[in-house]
C-alpha cells in the first residue's frame, strides 16, 4: 500500500444522472436500476451520493417532444431543464462539481448531435460550423447557471477551441472542458438513447445513424490525432466512449 501508484475511491467517480420535467421519479426500462429524476429527486440523490463520498455529477436531460426543434433552441434556454437543475443542485450542495453534457441530440427534432441542413444536391447532412455556434451558446448557458465543467459529446470538428474561446471571453475562464475526444459510432448507446429519447428519428429524412461525425472504432491513429487536437484547443480532460 505504501508504494501503490493508483487508488480508486468514491471521490474519483462521476455519477451520471438522468432528469426530466415530470414531478415524479421514473425507472428507466432500458437501464435497470437507473432512474429519470425529477428536480426534487435529483437534488435528493446528489445529497445521498455526496454522503458516501461522490463529489461530481454529470446531467443528462430527457426533453419533452414539444420543445424539440430543427435548430435545437431549447439547448440554450436559460430557464430550461438543465440550467434549473444546475441551480437547484448548487443551492442545496454548493461544494459538489456539476458537469453538463454539451450536445444537441436531446433537443433536436431530428435526434442528431448537430444541425441537419439540406445541401444543394438535395441530400441532408449534419453541418459542422453552424452546430458549433449553437453548442457554444449551450456551453455559455450552462456556465451562467453555475456548471463547473462542460462536456462536449457532439464530435464536431474544432468545437473545443471555439468553446474555450467563448467561455474565456464571457468571463468563464475557470469553467473546465471534459471532451469526448474519441466517441465511437456504436450500438452500445442504445439503452442510453432510450433513457434520453435522443436517438435519430426514424420518421425524419435525416440519416438514421451518426457515422458521419462519430468515429470509426477501427481507426486508432485518428483517435490519437483527435486527442492531440483537443488538448491543443484547451480541453482539460480527454474521454473515450464507449
Amino acid at each position: 500500500g505504501l508504494m501503490r501508484e493508483t487508488e480508486l475511491s468514491p471521490e474519483h467517480l462521476i455519477y451520471p444522472l438522468f432528469l426530466h420535467e415530470a414531478a415524479d421519479d421514473h425507472p428507466i426500462e432500458s437501464m435497470p436500476g437507473c432512474t429519470r429524476w425529477s428536480l426534487a429527486g435529483l437534488v435528493r440523490e446528489v445529497g445521498e451520493a455526496k454522503a458516501v463520498g461522490v463529489g461530481a455529477f454529470v446531467l443528462f436531460p430527457a426533453i419533452e417532444d414539444g420543445l424539440k426543434t430543427p435548430g435545437a433552441e431549447e439547448a440554450h434556454n436559460a430557464d430550461g431543464l438543465v440550467p434549473r437543475a444546475i441551480r437547484a443542485i448548487k443551492d442545496a450542495h454548493p461544494e459538489v462539481t456539476v458537469i453538463t453534457d454539451i450536445a444537441l441530440d436531446p433537443y433536436n427534432a431530428d435526434g442528431h448531435d448537430g444541425i441537419v441542413e439540406r445541401q444543394p444536391d438535395g441530400s441532408l447532412r449534419i453541418v459542422n460550423d453552424r452546430t458549433v455556434e449553437v453548442l457554444c451558446q449551450q456551453a455559455l448557458c450552462h456556465s451562467r447557471a453555475g456548471a463547473d465543467v462542460i462536456s462536449p459529446s457532439d464530435m464536431m470538428d474544432g468545437r473545443v477551441g471555439y468553446m474555450r474561446d467563448a467561455l474565456d471571453k464571457a468571463g468563464y475562464s475557470e469553467t473546465g472542458i471534459l471532451s469526448y475526444t474519441a466517441k465511437y459510432a456504436s450500438a452500445f448507446y442504445g439503452p442510453f438513447r432510450h433513457a434520453l429519447d435522443s436517438a435519430p428519428r426514424e420518421d425524419s429524412t435525416a440519416p438514421t445513424h451518426k457515422k458521419s461525425y462519430q468515429m470509426d472504432p477501427a481507426n486508432r491513429r485518428e483517435a490519437l490525432r483527435e486527442a492531440f487536437l483537443d488538448a491543443q484547443e484547451g480541453a482539460d480532460i480527454l474521454m473515450v466512449k464507449p
